[in-house]
């Protein structure tokens, strides 16, 4: 289980061979790394599930190796274009994940590698930047100028940047944390830090090419990579309104929605999160939830219905595929622009 979607495991990975699987996607979400919300959203995971098929279809086009086998519907794995519903459930290869030891705050990725041989799941997320939206932890870490902006500061507007930014942050660590090239390198183990981000920026430009068709922009995202066999694959779910952030006009669509939803609606649960990090993170302990001391409140149902019509219009304008019975993505991003 992760926080949204199931694993459905038919081979197990070996040291010396991938197996086969699947992604089951819910209708659950996840904010501020809480894990899984009191509520669902309807229609969310068959959301993630075609997006991010649509998106492998269009990257193993582009020559990029990817564990993508096709969506499963009826026992059969299919093409996106051959399923005859929106899908939940997608076919992949599998790797391994090994147990990460830590001790309070520090991790021991030789374990890890030690472990893993050469099948792993690279243990990092790749970040590429396009722009600087609101709510973009970039802000917060960074000044304008370190990317070459002739800012003073972080203006209230999202920034376009000149070229895509290419970070690397932890994968497995109780809360995530951006690293320097060094470190990067030495947690991806004999995978090539390079390829990494040169695979990012492939990535980055078919997503961003294919927004660019409809009318969605795309302003940033993340992948994670398995190795295998010498040869790095792009994993998990690509180019998703929860692993990306896209923007109609000046309107968010995304995940990032739903966040400053909380920000605005549950601000003392919010700040108690960003609190039970900060003293996990000062007195060396790895769960910080066992820190916090609220639980997210449901949200009402306007928001979830808001929340569907995003995630369906935006798949449907996205794909150009008339897979969910939705609005047009005008109307969505009216009901977003009125939360």
């Amino acid at each position: 289980m992760t926080s949204v979607k199931e694993f459905h495991i038919e081979e197990e990975a070996t040291s010396n061979s991938l197996g086969r699987g699947s992604f089951v996607f819910t209708d659950d979400y996840s904010v501020f790394d809480w894990g899984k919300m009191p509520d669902q959203i309807p229609d969310k995971g068959a959301s993630l599930c075609t997006m991010g098929a649509f998106n492998f279809e269009l990257l193993e086009d582009a020559g990029v190796p990817t564990h993508y086998r096709g969506v499963v519907e009826n026992g059969e794995v299919l093409s996106l274009q051959d399923a005859s519903r929106p899908p939940w459930q997608m076919a992949i290869d599998l790797t391994q994940v090994p147990d990460l030891p830590n001790e309070g705050l520090e991790y021991d990725y030789d374990h890890y590698h030690d472990a893993a041989g050469e099948n792993y799941l690279i243990p990092l997320e790749i970040v590429f930047r396009n722009r600087v939206p609101v709510g973009s932890s970039l802000r917060r870490r960074t000044d304008p100028a370190d990317h070459g902006l002739s800012l003073e500061e972080w203006p209230e507007d999202a920034v376009d940047l000149g070229e895509p930014i290419v970070e690397f942050s932890t994968k497995y660590e109780e809360s995530d944390r951006y690293l320097d090239r060094e470190e990067a390198d030495a947690i991806a183990g004999t995978a090539d830090i390079a390829e990494l981000e040169s695979i990012a920026r492939e990535v980055n430009r078919v997503v961003t090419d294919q927004a660019a068709e409809t009318e969605l922009l795309h302003e940033d995202g993340k992948i994670e990579c398995l190795y295998f066999d010498g040869e790095v694959r792009v994993a998990d779910v690509v180019g998703t309104f929860d692993e990306n952030r896209f923007s109609y006009g000046e309107t968010q669509l995304s995940k990032e929605v739903l966040r400053q939803y909380h920000k605005r609606t549950q601000p003392e649960w919010v700040q108690a999160v960003k609190a039970a990090k900060a003293r996990a993170k000062r007195d060396g302990v790895a769960d910080w939830k066992s820190l916090c001391d609220l639980e997210p409140k449901p949200l009402d149902e306007r928001v979830l219905k808001t929340a569907r019509d995003m995630y369906c219009a935006g798949t449907n304008t996205y794909t150009g595929l008339d897979v969910f019975d939705a609005s047009p993505l005008s109307s969505a991003v009216g009901s977003v622009q009125g939360l």
